[in-house]
């Protein structure tokens, strides 16, 4: 098991990224959330198994199609049993 704290950096809000970073983690089985925040970042933590953290990690270098990322900041934390994917609007 697996806990990812990641920060996405460029053109990241207004895009779709919270829903494509959903999608994409219950697709994977991934655990935990996704949220914009005010310096236009989004933030979010990743819980699961090694292959799909990574792999979803991967995708945020992407993104949904609209989105530009410029830089994608990750630190490993230990697992806190997160509980399904959603959104954050705090």
């Amino acid at each position: 098991m697996k806990r990812a704290h990641v920060k996405i950096y460029g053109r990241v809000q207004g895009v779709w990224f919270r829903a494509s970073t959903k999608e994409m983690a219950d697709k994977l089985g991934i655990k935990g959330w996704v949220r914009n925040m005010p310096d236009g970042t989004v933030e979010a933590v990743f819980e699961g198994d090694d292959k799909s953290v990574e792999k979803i990690i991967e995708w945020c270098h992407r993104g949904p199609p609209l989105a530009r990322v410029d830089r994608v900041e990750v630190e490993y934390e230990e697992p806190q049993g997160e509980t399904g994917f959603r959104i954050r609007y705090d």
